[in-house]
């Protein structure tokens, strides 16, 4: 009997001790706002810890247009078609492959069987017809990217006639005109298939409750202060994701973002300083990222405010900004002084136009010519977040201030949160404001038609700059589907606006990221929003 009652006790005491180190072993979420070692049974690390700037406005694509957005999104949802790792170069993604007609109006959609949404949701040929009437049924408050495809359902320029359902793994567009960068569009981020299922349960508040067909699934958003998202196990990719978690926190200081990285609480921050790459390069526990560049940093010019309707004054501010001062003082280098609207790298980009140099004589000689030659008073805002295109926005704004107080422009800096600064841009409510972009596709369009064009009034035009020669040269470039004459036009139009100055452009920056060295598969994407299925840990 004793020796059963002591069995029976060593039995239980062992299962006791076994219970309780299950309860107290790790798991991979955060507490206490400090990363855990995101470890899996003992095995690697498979939660990363992403910092970043801001916090996002949106986890529904299409109702926004910044960037912190997408490099969310753009692992929970997924597109028609996808670009390649690297570049813009068009790939299958929930279409497994597609046709053109002849006459450049049709397109085929032949897609992917068995995928599904993560509520359980079929993904079929129905739920994008539905994700696209949804869209161009919209206006450009609600939807702002749609205006990509000329516009909305009842406007004239809307490209899409109809798009309809062949059969369950069918869907077929049918254009009104031929639209060169048609395919290019149906890859960006924003035109993201959602579960139609949702859209119909959550209404407007789909944007804090994203599910879509991606390698990972929305778990919680804290707003300014973390989104978390996890595995899709039944994802239609085999063998991703292949981290478990990510978990995106909000630092709005690049330099607190770095501090948090190199102590491990992170491991990848966006919006690196160029003063700190080196600090970066000499921690051996460190790695330096570097993003392939496609953007424009700019001060937009409210085109509808007085004395900026004049184009003398817009031109005047273009002669007064010191671009080349500003790079090397903040950008390290690493950055092109800009005097176009779009970035070398696009195919289009006219480089034989002459820049505005820095010349402030000049500057106080167009203002007088103007009737302003005591100068005007005016309000300049400033971002309150760091971008790949302008890591430190409040010091750029001062350097900005300084030099147009030498022609007698009274600039007052102004800011506010995020999500404001874009809705007050947006509404054309600022005089002068800091923005930039980063391109969406590849195409000469996404810059010019998307940012100037009058189209885009409302949506991603914030100066409201409009000119109906311009709008003229973008429809025909958009129609044209030889890429070569697509060109010459774009370069035209690239001189009207150099002559109307609606912004003053000032850089195209090369944005550096920062990572722990263990983080592997890390491809930085030109659009600024990658896909992080592939990353794992050493």
């Amino acid at each position: 009997m004793k020796k059963r009652s002591i069995l029976v006790l060593l039995i239980s005491l062992l299962a006791i001790s076994m219970f309780l180190a299950g309860c107290n072993s790790k798991t991979n979420n955060e507490t206490d706002g400090k990363k855990d070692p995101g470890t899996s049974n003992g095995s690697k690390k498979d939660t990363l810890v992403y910092g970043r700037g801001g916090d996002s406005t949106s986890l529904d694509p299409i109702t926004t247009t910044e960037g912190e957005a997408f490099k969310v999104t753009i692992n929970i949802f997924e597109t028609l078609l996808v670009y390649g790792d690297k570049d813009t170069s068009i790939k299958p993604g929930l279409a497994e492959k597609w046709e053109t007609s002849d006459d450049g109006l049709t397109y085929t959609f032949h897609l992917r069987k068995g995928v599904k949404f993560h509520d359980g949701t079929d993904f079929n040929a129905d739920a994008v017809v539905f994700n696209f009437n949804r869209w161009m049924n919209g206006n450009e408050e609600k939807f702002p990217y749609y205006t990509m495809f000329g516009g909305y359902k009842n406007d004239e320029g809307h490209v899409i006639k109809e798009v309809k359902a062949v059969d369950p793994n069918t869907v077929q567009f049918i254009l009104k005109r031929p639209q060169a960068p048609f395919l290019k569009n149906i890859a960006m981020a924003m035109f993201a298939i959602a579960s139609p299922t949702a859209l119909e349960k959550w209404g407007d508040d789909f944007r804090s409750h994203p599910v879509g067909t991606g390698p990972f699934k929305f778990v919680e958003w804290k707003q300014k202060d973390r989104i978390v998202i996890e595995k899709n196990p039944d994802y239609w990719q085999k063998g991703l994701p292949k981290l478990n978690k990510i978990i995106f926190r909000v630092i709005p200081e690049n330099t607190a973002r770095l501090n948090a990285l190199a102590n491990g609480e992170i491991d990848v921050m966006d919006g690196l300083n160029n003063s700190d790459e080196a600090t970066v390069l000499a921690n051996d526990k460190l790695q330096i990222i570097e993003r392939p560049s496609m953007n424009v940093g700019y001060i937009g010019l409210t085109n509808t405010h007085k004395p900026l309707d004049n184009k003398l004054v817009r031109q005047a501010i273009n002669y007064a900004i010191d671009k080349k001062a500003i790079i090397n003082a903040f950008y390290g280098g690493k950055a092109l002084a800009a005097k176009n609207p779009m970035p070398p790298s696009i195919e289009g980009y006219n480089d034989a136009i002459q820049e505005y140099p820095f010349d402030l004589e000049k500057a106080k000689a167009l203002l007088k010519e103007a009737g302003l030659e005591k100068g005007f008073e005016m309000d300049l805002w400033a971002m309150p977040v760091a971008r790949p295109y302008m890591p430190e926005a409040q010091k750029v704004a001062e350097v900005i201030q300084d030099s147009l107080g030498k022609i007698g422009i009274k600039a007052k800096i102004q800011s506010v949160d995020w999500a404001t600064y874009l809705e007050k841009a947006r509404k054309g409510e600022f005089d002068a404001f800091m923005l930039g972009w980063t391109g969406d596709n590849g195409d000469p369009d996404n810059f010019l038609y998307t940012l100037l064009d009058k189209d885009s009034i409302g949506s991603n035009n914030y100066a409201y700059y409009s000119n109906d020669e311009l709008h003229k040269i973008l429809i025909e470039a958009q129609t044209e589907t030889e890429q070569s004459k697509r060109n010459e036009l774009y370069k035209k139009a690239q001189e009207i606006i150099h002559e109307d100055a609606p912004w003053v452009p000032l850089v195209h920056s090369t944005p550096l990221l920062a990572a722990a060295k263990d983080v592997q598969n890390y491809l930085p994407h030109p659009t600024g929003s990658e896909c992080l299925s592939n990353i794992e840990f050493k």
